[in-house]
């Protein structure tokens, strides 16, 4: 991947905690990386590179492009990290690939229950906190738990016919106070169980008298100059402060479950995916889909699940939902919760397939700015006529023949929507007598396609013919005999409303007088019309410049060319009346011209 790939997608990158994974060409995850804010930690990897081991530019040289998952805190980051390592094991990864687990305390159910640290989540009915991703953090808690109450840590089976036959009399930990002898019958189950009751409110976070406690504690060791004490309350405190007894990314409350959320725009719906496994997630992904018109989000929630489920080989039979679908699968149940952790899920999965809608958003948006006009112009062309391709190649047909004379035809070719004027090409008419436009543009548009398709050259995507339905009709003759009608687009445009033709259909559209896309057809009939009056002119000029009115002394081409325009031809000139000739070319050239035919 290199610096350029990253540029075009580094402003769609949030500044929010996540976990971001870079994938090679394969679709294998070769790195799994956590940040505070994925943003800058990206950033890293492509913008300043001097300081890095040779070890990171290879991987991200070896990267095709990366992925990112957000989430709630920094601590849930770590926590993903650690769940997508341990299932992937990517190659550039030497951390946390020991398949050691997560850190939880337990309070063991027992009579007497022990609280101790595991990596075992063990379903026996025993209560778990956690999972912490700092042990040291954890320890502290547990130690400031045994301070505060004193439990005991032994493994004896305390059952009442123990403890009354005396079983325990010899314990250690009562003789050094580690805790308040239950096995010797000193304390007794309802008390003890109490303390177990409170220590489960701290652990869930209801510790507000707790914390006021130490606070005392710790300013009564300040006033006494036991810094050290003060110190070592603080840190307590700290750690009572900054715990965090649950997690989004993992739970011990779920087991198996595929979470979903869907949201849309007017064309594109996306739909977010989190397999849970073991409480862990350990698969993200977002679907994208067209939209049809008349598409529910219930519809597309219900068809995008059983392929997500195959693509990901779930086999969880709950669904998490926000809100209720028809599924065709009977055996599976769906779960819209309001609250707990798998409305935290849900919500995760929501936020992920929110910031995904608005990260492709802003990636069209950009695109849209980096279209050149042309491009821009091109597209709105192509949706005004309902084109299936961009008309990157459009040529457009004109006829044109003053008075009856020298008629010619012209083709003015457009490339990228701009001229191409050495693709310019004029036409005389060859096989039709008179003024006949339509008879015209059917041989014009015949010749010049059959030499196109005979040179083996490329067809243009749109055919421009200027006039209405007649002259249409005309071109399409020509097209359906070179069988190329299915091939191309061809319209004709009117001149007075600017109505666009479609071929067999009687009924114009009008495409708005402001829009760049009429404004290139126009562009394209009058270039083909000035064409077109050239090759005439020019034609023009050359009979006059053999006519015998040239002859005369002081009758110049133009002036030839006047009279031979108003009266047709020479024979007429010679019986027109002065005063005819007069209003058309002055009265000099009158006389002179008058004078010529009378000798």
């Amino acid at each position: 991947m290199t610096h350029d790939d990253y540029l075009k997608v580094s402003k769609t990158i949030p500044k929010q905690p996540g976990v971001y994974r870079f994938i090679d060409a394969n679709e294998v995850i070769i790195y799994v990386g956590k940040a505070k804010n994925l943003k800058n930690r990206l950033s890293s990897y492509f913008v300043n590179k001097k300081h890095q081991a040779n070890k990171t530019r290879v991987m991200v040289k070896n990267a095709h492009h990366f992925e990112y998952t957000i989430v709630d805190t920094e601590t849930d980051a770590l926590l993903l990290e650690n769940t997508l390592i341990k299932k992937f094991q990517p190659r550039y990864n030497v951390m946390l690939k020991d398949g050691k687990g997560y850190s939880y305390l337990c309070i063991k159910k027992e009579r007497f229950p022990r609280v101790f640290i595991t990596r075992k989540v063990i379903k026996d009915g025993s209560t778990y906190f956690g999972p912490y991703t700092s042990k040291w953090r954890l320890k502290i808690i547990l130690d400031l738990i045994k301070q505060l109450f004193q439990l005991r840590t032994c493994t004896l089976n305390l059952t009442e016919k123990n403890i009354q036959a005396g079983k325990f009399k010899v314990c250690l930990e009562y003789h050094i106070k580690n805790c308040q002898g239950p096995c010797v019958g000193e304390e007794d189950e309802a008390s003890y169980n109490d303390k177990i009751a409170q220590i489960k409110n701290i652990l869930r976070g209801n510790f507000g008298a707790v914390k006021s406690h130490f606070k005392d504690k710790m300013q009564e060791h300040a006033m006494n100059l036991e810094f050290e004490k003060a110190q070592q309350i603080k840190d307590r405190l700290t750690a009572l402060t900054d715990y965090q007894g649950k997690s989004t990314v993992v739970s011990t409350t779920i087991r198996d479950v595929d979470v979903f959320s869907i949201t849309s725009d007017e064309k594109t719906a996306y739909v977010n995916y989190l397999k849970v496994a073991n409480g862990a997630i350990i698969n993200t992904y977002t679907l994208e889909m067209t939209k049809n018109l008349d598409s529910e989000e219930e519809e597309l929630l219900a068809y995008s699940i059983p392929i997500l489920r195959e693509k990901f080989n779930s086999i969880s039979s709950e669904l998490v939902l926000p809100f209720e679908v028809l599924l065709a699968d009977p055996e599976l149940s769906i779960t819209i919760p309001k609250i707990g952790d798998k409305k935290k899920l849900l919500e995760l999965s929501l936020k992920n397939v929110m910031y995904y809608k608005l990260q492709k958003q802003k990636e069209a948006a950009n695109q849209i700015r980096k279209q050149t006009s042309a491009e821009r112009i091109l597209r709105t062309l192509q949706a005004d006529l309902q084109m299936e391709e961009l008309p990157m190649h459009l040529e457009c047909f004109d006829n044109s023949n003053i008075q009856g004379t020298n008629p010619t035809a012209s083709c003015v070719v457009f490339k990228n929507a701009k001229p191409s004027k050495k693709d310019y090409r004029h036409f005389k008419i060859k096989t039709v007598e008179g003024p006949d436009d339509f008879a015209s543009m059917e041989e014009v548009v015949y010749r010049r396609y059959s030499r196109l398709l005979n040179e083996g050259e490329s067809l243009p995507q749109l055919i421009v013919i200027d006039g209405g339905k007649g002259q249409l009709s005309s071109a399409v003759k020509s097209l359906k005999k070179l069988n190329i009608l299915d091939k191309v687009t061809v319209i004709g445009i009117a001149k007075k409303l600017e109505e666009i033709f479609f071929p067999g259909d009687s009924i114009p559209i009008y495409i708005n007088k402001k829009s760049e896309s009429l404004k290139l057809i126009q562009q394209a009939r009058n270039e083909a019309h000035r064409f077109a009056i050239t090759l005439h002119r020019n034609l023009r000029s050359k009979n006059f410049t053999t006519t015998e009115l040239t002859n005369i002394e002081g009758i110049g081409e133009k002036t030839a060319e006047k009279l031979l325009s108003h009266f047709g031809s020479v024979k007429k000139i010679k019986t027109a009346l002065y005063s005819e000739m007069e209003e058309v070319v002055g009265k000099s050239a009158a006389k002179k011209v008058l004078e010529y035919f009378k000798k």
